[in-house]
């Protein structure tokens, strides 16, 4: 009876094979570093930090320039504003107000012929409502009467400090042979009303902290109503209404 044997047994050429060893991981290879390496690597290192540094010097000088920018544009923005508010209201230099108050006798020469000769006084005001002083010239003042002219007054150059009012009085020399063809017997004795016009020009400057001059040319009309009593014993105005053209 044959004997079988087992499946996995070895063949006669597997028992002559020489018994091979197992593999073992090889253990890693570095590449040796030389001098060469070590300066390479030091010279990246310090073009590194030197980029670094001048990123840091470019980003702090461009905040440097933009804050610069943002100083230049608020300054130019605050002298707008301030340019603006004096424009409107220092450098806005506004029209003299000039005010014929009341006229009254100083002086009367008459007789019942109708010849009369007048001296009156004028109560004149000048209100500067400017924040700088109108300083004006020598003026004069034509009254007229009838279409003729009766009397020129004449008033002193002066100076009108800022918001302020000045008043002065002025001397009208009426003309007798103007006034006596339209004085009668009647106006001398029972008194009469009469309605003269005056005409007065002033020139004068405006100057406001030396930098800002403005030139003012006043023409100013006038409306007067008299009211003359009994023998011219006295004289006053009753009404007065004056329209000024500055320009």
């Amino acid at each position: 009876m044959a004997t079988v044997g087992p499946y996995n047994a070895a063949t006669p050429d597997e028992k002559k094979e020489p018994t091979r060893p197992l593999a073992h991981p090889s253990p890693s290879v570095h590449p040796a570093t030389t001098d060469e390496d070590d300066d390479v690597e030091v010279h990246e290192e310090a073009s590194t930090a030197t980029k670094r540094r001048r990123s840091a010097q470019y980003i702090l000088k461009r905040r440097r320039a933009l804050c610069c920018c943002g100083c230049c544009v608020t300054s130019v923005a605050v002298v707008g504003i301030v340019v603006l508010v004096l424009a409107l209201t220092v450098f806005q230099v506004k029209d003299p107000v000039f005010t014929m108050n009341r006229v009254t006798l100083e002086d009367v020469d008459g007789d019942f012929l109708g010849a009369v000769n007048a001296t009156l006084s004028a109560d004149v005001s000048i209100k500067n409502p400017n924040v700088a002083s109108f300083r004006y010239g020598r003026s004069e003042t034509d009254f007229y009467y009838g279409g003729e002219t009766v009397g020129v007054a004449y008033a002193p150059d002066g100076e009108v400090g800022a918001g302020r009012t000045v008043r002065m009085n002025v001397t009208l020399d009426a003309l007798a042979d103007r006034i006596s063809p339209h004085v009668g017997l009647t106006d001398l004795v029972f008194g009469q009303e009469y309605d003269l016009t005056s005409y007065t020009e002033i020139s004068g400057r405006v100057s406001v902290l030396g930098i800002y001059k403005r030139d003012l040319h006043i023409k100013v009309n006038c409306s007067i109503t008299l009211e003359v009593s009994s023998a011219f014993s006295s004289v006053e105005s009753k009404t007065t209404d004056c329209v000024a053209d500055v320009k």
